[in-house]
């Protein structure tokens, strides 16, 4: 695959306290081959995200995001000139290259990646694999001009979108149980979508992701975050598949303007989602040139 564009995702991983069951939950819900050596998942042979063991049980078990970086080191600088904050400052991993962990102006953590003897994602868009992330925040003003300042990130308004759910601390329901208790779909919330830096038409037909407003239903103690979706054929029938392995429904499936989503924590809570995109529309012919006088050929005079 070819080298990631800077501030786009390159990487997946989780941070899990029990790895094994975290490779049964998703071999079985997404067909994940493992290299146990390396801590990857694969689909088909090819690297689709990491699952670690979460070493530090103060740790969160959780999804996290990193963003390429042809330079780490310039990146960490920047993310704190713009209003981040560090969480780790870069350091090598190996082969594997060098890392960081951030977090924005609104409290999201991500992590930071400089690439080393393998490039991250060898496929995503693909159903079992990376393919989107919401920026979920209370600062949008402020994650904006930061996600801008530091990746480069181009911003395009999509209108409103339902919010986003309310944790529920209960035990796990069945679907129709997490059909109930999501929140209502009001009030709505302002959406805005990323496309990667240089791109000449920042909108839905580019963008790896999204930004949403957390409304204020959502407690206080709960902080902004990003959350990664996983590709799937069918978002519903995932989702089920996703319950009988032992996942709780947060949001139960629904319709959004870039595809049918549904968000799940796993079997020992770290959280994601699943989406399905739409068809994609086909773009309308283009005007056929308008006809010469004969004997005229276009360019004459």
């Amino acid at each position: 695959m070819a080298a990631h564009v800077q501030g786009t995702p390159s990487w997946v991983e989780a941070q899990l306290p029990d790895i094994e069951a975290g490779r049964r939950f998703y071999g079985g819900l997404f067909g994940w081959s493992f290299d146990t050596d390396r801590h990857e998942a694969l689909l088909g042979g090819r690297r689709v995200a990491g699952i670690i063991p979460k070493r530090d049980g103060r740790m969160p078990t959780t999804w996290t995001l990193y963003l390429a970086a042809t330079d780490a080191g310039t990146v960490a600088a920047r993310i704190k000139a713009a209003g981040g904050r560090m969480v780790m400052e870069p350091y090598p991993v190996g082969p594997f290259g060098i890392r960081a962990l951030a977090s924005d102006p609104g409290g999201a953590v991500f992590g930071v990646r400089q690439a080393g003897d393998e490039n991250g994602f060898a496929v995503t868009g693909e159903p079992g694999t990376f393919c989107w992330v919401e920026v979920h925040t209370r600062e949008p003003d402020a994650v904006d001009t930061f996600y801008a300042a530091v990746f480069g990130w181009l911003g395009h308004p999509q209108g409103v979108v339902p919010p986003t759910p309310t944790p529920t601390p209960t035990p796990t329901p069945t679907p129709s149980q997490a059909a109930a208790q999501a929140p209502s779909p009001s009030p709505v919330t302002e959406y805005r979508l990323w496309s990667p830096p240089g791109t000449r038409s920042p909108g839905a037909d580019t963008a790896f992701g999204g930004r949403a407003v957390m409304p204020a239903a959502v407690p206080a103690a709960f902080p902004g975050h990003l959350l990664v979706h996983f590709a799937a054929r069918d978002c519903d029938e995932t989702c089920d598949a996703a319950t009988r392995l032992g996942a709780r429904v947060v949001l139960a499936p629904r319709d959004t303007p870039h595809g049918r989503t549904a968000v799940l924590d796993d079997d020992q809570g770290a959280r994601f989602a699943i989406l399905t995109r739409p068809p994609r529309r086909p773009r309308p012919p283009r005007p056929s040139r308008p006809p010469h006088d004969q004997g005229t050929s276009p360019g004459q005079c």
